[in-house]
């Protein structure tokens, strides 16, 4: 909306994650105190900026009459501007005169024409109109007694689906003329988007809320463990998943599955030195391929997410277990009970010639734990050659680890034999299908939506699993854009259409 350079300076609270997702949490989530203060030391520092003497030309779309007077016409025509792009429609009447008179009023008291406008923009960002993403409906006149989102409310949430951002004057243009309430002008909006460049944006963010990135937060190594994972280290593990998922799936529109078992990926020196591979670029990410020699293969063998689902001073096979049958699978696995003993999996040091394969095997004795064991061991265990910091390893306490592994009834051995059931798990696509569309609604999915998920899953097969083919699907579906009120989703014959095999 105005640069880059802008500086935002609030500390924000952490987002709450719902079913894995924060996309969906934050519909649920409240605002506390200290979240609005950040909100506004951030609105205050933007409105400094861009009023600022260095930076008023470049955004203040008139001059005044006198800096030190009030120029109604001057403050109406910012105010008009930037309300409709924060706001994301255009503002009403009573919106326009209320912030026009802020800045009146701050003039007045402050003295200065540009103290006005900025205190008039802080009241626009601080606006639950621009804080809070607010569907609003109108009568339907293809269903008589019936609602729809107006235009406004469809060309936000197509935008933050396909860009992540805040929607472009072209689609505030489309939403104007009532273009998107009409299939052909609706696709060509959906057909723009997704040719921009910005649709990156969508697919890193999405990826970055579906693996859970916002748990480096809290991520911490052992550094007399683990010398070599360091803050840098850490940055661009997260940065090398998402390179190599946009690159993949967006820029190459490859098979989704093909995520788990590519040796293409992305360096940077600091991964290097966990990697032990060559890095020629010193500042800077270079393309790199792991060699066949090497066992890893596929993103699931990234230091980030090796990384992230271990302790601070060694691996887990339970957590990295838990994390694929959550992540990729979208099957529940509880926590663990709050009386279990974790003593024998934890010490390896006292236990010479054990591995996590030998230690994990006595909470199969436990009727309590075997249950959960079950179902991530069996995948975990299968990573176990990296240790806790995503580096590799030949041996555990000495001792050659067995990588067997099985995934719903097919056996198959280490890191590769992981990547290659899961590419052919058919759960593995269909699990995507519903997290993507669940971020892209922001809720849960709704019982009548059962069809539309499966004809959602069935136009990404015939797709081959290219990502942005099942972007399109749901940014045309008409499930995507329907009204939920008190009383549950009005889907408008959505199902019915969905279960014919045409456009849900």
């Amino acid at each position: 909306m105005f640069a880059p350079d802008v500086p935002v300076t609030g500390r924000f609270e952490r987002a709450l994650r719902e079913d894995g997702l924060i996309a969906v949490g934050t519909s649920h989530g409240s605002m506390s105190a200290f979240s609005v203060e950040q909100y506004d030391v951030s609105a205050r520092s933007i409105a400094a900026a861009v009023t600022s003497k260095e930076r008023r030309a470049q955004f203040v779309p008139c001059q005044p009459k006198s800096e030190t007077e009030f120029d109604k016409a001057c403050a109406s025509k910012f105010v008009q501007q930037y309300g409709g792009q924060l706001f994301r429609r255009p503002l009403t009447v009573q919106e326009r005169d209320r912030f026009v008179t802020i800045a009146g009023a701050a003039q007045q008291k402050l003295g200065g024409f540009y103290k006005g406008l900025e205190f008039a923009l802080i009241g626009m960002l601080d606006s639950p109109q621009f804080l809070l993403r607010m569907d609003r409906s109108e009568p339907d006149p293809a269903h008589p007694g019936a609602v729809r989102l107006d235009g406004w409310s469809k060309a936000v949430r197509l935008s933050y689906f396909l860009t992540n951002s805040t929607p472009d004057a072209e689609l505030l243009r489309a939403a104007a003329t009532g273009e998107l309430h009409s299939e052909q002008g609706l696709a060509r909006q959906v057909e723009r988007l997704l040719a921009s460049p910005r649709v990156e944006m969508a697919v890193r963010a999405f990826f970055w809320d579906m693996l859970q990135f916002d748990g480096f937060n809290d991520l911490f190594k052992d550094p007399s463990i683990y010398p070599g994972y360091t803050v840098a280290a850490a940055a661009d593990a997260q940065e090398q998943t998402l390179r190599t998922v946009v690159s993949h799936l967006v820029q190459e529109n490859g098979d989704y599955r093909d995520l788990f078992t590519t040796r293409k990926t992305w360096v940077s020196r600091p991964l290097g030195i966990l990697y032990r591979m060559p890095v020629g670029t010193r500042n800077g990410w270079e393309q790199a391929e792991y060699p066949a020699s090497s066992a890893r293969a596929g993103i699931l063998t990234d230091v980030s997410m090796l990384a992230l689902h271990s302790h601070p001073g060694r691996s887990s096979p339970t957590l990295r277990g838990k994390f694929m049958r959550e992540i990729f699978l979208c099957q529940r696995v509880p926590d663990p009970p709050a009386n279990v003993n974790f003593s024998v999996v934890q010490d390896a040091v006292n236990r010479p010639g054990s591995t996590a394969r030998l230690r994990l095997a006595e909470h199969n004795d436990n009727p309590v734990c075997a249950g959960c064991h079950k179902l991530t061991d069996p995948l975990g265990l299968t990573l176990e050659n990296f240790d806790g910091a995503g580096g590799f390893r030949a041996k555990e306490n000495g001792v050659s680890m067995d990588l067997s592994g099985a995934l719903d009834g097919e056996d198959f051995v280490g890191p590769q034999g992981l990547g290659q059931a899961l590419q052919d798990n058919p759960g593995v696509p269909a699990c995507l299908v519903e997290k993507m569309y669940r971020s892209a609604i922001g809720r849960d999915i709704a019982g009548p939506e059962e069809p539309v998920l499966e004809y959602l899953v069935g136009r990404f097969e015939s797709s081959r699993f290219r990502l942005p083919q099942l972007m399109r699907a749901i940014a045309l579906s008409k499930s995507f854009y329907a009204v939920q009120n008190q009383t549950g989703l009005v889907l408008q014959k959505t199902v019915a259409v969905a279960k014919k095999g045409d456009r849900s």
